[in-house]
């Protein structure tokens, strides 16, 4: 927001500290970065297009993880590619509608990866206890609903609390920000206004999405439970867990790193766990996410390598 100075309406500029109190390790944290987010862009855009190219994962478990695939991708580009700037350049500005910009596209897909989770923890409720149905309830409307159910409110909300961080004042040109991301504890921390309002929202919004996301997950995953032990085989019990296997792993590690946070975000905290945590939410999930739902999958490693066969004939010839 515009903010006066006599005469004249000053636009600040924030100053991202990042890592800049280790300057010994600026150049290696630059390449482990540069290397998770390279791996990040091939693994998910590669797994888009292996989902596309393969008829036998037109599935709608592959439809949901096709778009988190895509959310994870457009989540880390948002944060990343400015972190590894920061790291090799001495200017660590960043302008206040680039920050606000970062601020509200990192809310969307953080929040449409939330609910996308959800919406593959429902997917495979359905799968498990009523199979038989599957096909009848899970829908391809239903999941076209469910993805843009995902896609909208984290519009909402991110432009919601956006609208009210456009509302505050400061005082100051140049702010110095203790962090290496646009959060918007860390944008309404350095306001000169009362941010109350916009703090409470955003409070109440990510209670919201965390506690509902979570009891949709939670639901789904005991009455799986119960199915599953219930089959007589070990061995149907033993192939049922294995296709949940991955989902679990991936919801585990993203809200428990969610919840680490909303621990760990107390004054007392350090400040160091906090940007790991930070950093581990941002830019590392999104590389995890592929290699997990990947690594266990026979379908998507025997595509790949079709495809890595495939284009090393291409060059041959």
């Amino acid at each position: 927001m515009m903010l006066s100075e006599g005469n004249q309406s000053i636009i600040p500029t924030f100053i991202l500290l990042g890592f800049s109190e280790y300057p010994e390790l600026q150049v290696p944290l630059f390449l482990v970065f540069l290397s998770v987010y390279t791996v990040t862009a091939v693994g998910n855009l590669g797994m888009i297009i292996i989902i596309n190219v393969n008829p036998k994962l037109h599935t709608t478990m592959y439809f949901f993880l096709s778009h988190l695939s895509f959310v994870d991708f457009c989540f880390s580009t948002t944060v990343t590619p400015k972190l590894l700037e920061n790291l090799i350049v001495e200017d660590r500005t960043i302008s206040f509608s680039g920050c606000i910009m970062q601020f509200c596209f990192a809310c969307i897909f953080g929040v449409t990866e939330t609910f996308m989770l959800a919406a593959m923890a429902y997917d495979r409720f359905v799968a498990v206890c009523n199979p038989l149905l599957y096909t009848t309830v899970m829908s391809q409307k239903l999941c076209a609903l469910l993805v843009a159910g995902s896609y909208s409110w984290g519009t909402v909300c991110a432009l919601t609390l956006t609208y009210f961080l456009l509302e505050l004042s400061y005082c100051e040109s140049s702010i110095i920000i203790n962090n290496f991301i646009c959060d918007h504890s860390v944008i309404v921390s350095v306001s000169c206004s009362d941010p109350s309002i916009s703090q409470i929202l955003c409070f109440i919004i990510a209670i919201f999405n965390e506690v509902s996301s979570l009891m949709i997950i939670l639901t789904s995953y005991i009455f799986i439970f119960i199915t599953v032990m219930r089959m007589p085989s070990a061995s149907g019990r033993q192939k049922t867990f294995s296709t949940c296997a991955s989902h679990l792993t991936a919801i585990t590690i993203f809200h428990g790193t969610i919840l680490f946070l909303y621990c760990s975000s107390s004054p007392k905290a350090s400040w160091l766990i906090v940007q790991v945590a930070c950093v581990f939410y941002t830019v590392v999930i999104p590389m995890l996410n592929p290699l997990i739902y990947s690594l266990r999958n026979k379908d998507v490693k025997d595509t790949f390598g079709k495809l890595v066969v495939t284009k090393c004939l291409c060059r041959s010839i």
